[in-house]
């Protein structure tokens, strides 16, 4: 099966590209290859275009203390088991005293690197981070792996709360929803969404039917077309029957 996510709302749409770039370092961080740690860093410098927006630190502390309080509103609740409910606001109450414990913007020391942001500036260029344009880089890539690996992570640690606070809101939204198993008649199926308001739609769909659905949405509808690639990949619409899981996330 296929997950594809497609937020609902603007600032589930910033936290689901923040955990795509936190992801994609990891993964190249952790690899032996010094190409992979040059893309390591392109992907830093994504995350900073991302992360350094001057309301993202504050919306997001927002949205912690939001969920936070909405979980205080299930004390005393016989459904809900106390030792679980304490464990969600304790992770709430840390990625929440973490974040806001950082002074300044997100990654400031990381913008106040004069060799990273050379480093930056040339990447934006084609070819721009050749050994004689950044001599000093292509000496890094040089370094033992280990080395190499070391500066990366202290370098991704400035996001450390950044990436804990993205992490626990997508999983606590996630865990919201409710699945139902669907058919699109004829490639196609559509939604009103009344009575509740809806930050992310995850839709679940068998690879080997060969189909990608293309996804569109807001507040008060969502629809999805399943396309059919050629081997050159432009897309047709199919007209099969097509079943899908869905979850609508609150």
């Amino acid at each position: 099966m296929i997950l594809y996510e497609y937020p609902l709302h603007e600032r589930v749409r910033t936290l689901l590209r923040l955990e795509h770039l936190f992801r994609r370092a990891d993964v190249m961080q952790q690899s032996a290859l010094p190409e992979h740690h040059h893309f390591a860093l392109i992907t830093l410098f994504e995350i900073m275009d991302v992360a350094t927006r001057q309301d993202l630190k504050s919306e997001i502390l927002k949205e912690l203390e939001r969920q936070r309080q909405t979980f205080i509103a299930y004390r005393g609740n016989p459904a809900v088991a106390e030792s679980v409910l304490d464990a969600v606001l304790g992770e709430l109450d840390q990625a929440y005293q973490s974040l806001s414990q950082q002074q300044g913007r997100v990654a400031q020391s990381l913008q106040d690197n004069e060799w990273l942001m050379a480093i930056r500036s040339r990447a934006g260029i084609p070819g721009g981070t050749c050994e004689f344009d950044l001599p000093a880089y292509y000496a890094w890539q040089h370094l033992p792996q280990q080395q190499r690996q070391t500066d990366l992570a202290r370098w991704l640690q400035e996001f450390g709360p950044l990436a804990s606070s993205v992490e626990l809101l997508l999983r606590l939204l996630r865990d919201a929803g409710s699945t139902r198993k669907l058919q699109a008649v004829g490639g196609a199926y559509q939604q009103q969404l009344v009575g509740k308001t809806y930050q992310l739609l995850r839709l679940r769909i068998d690879g080997a039917l060969g189909l990608v659905p293309e996804i569109t949405g807001h507040r008060l509808m969502v629809s999805v077309r399943f396309m059919r690639p050629d081997a050159e990949w432009h897309m047709t619409p199919s007209t099969d029957e097509v079943p899908f899981d869905m979850t609508l996330c609150p």
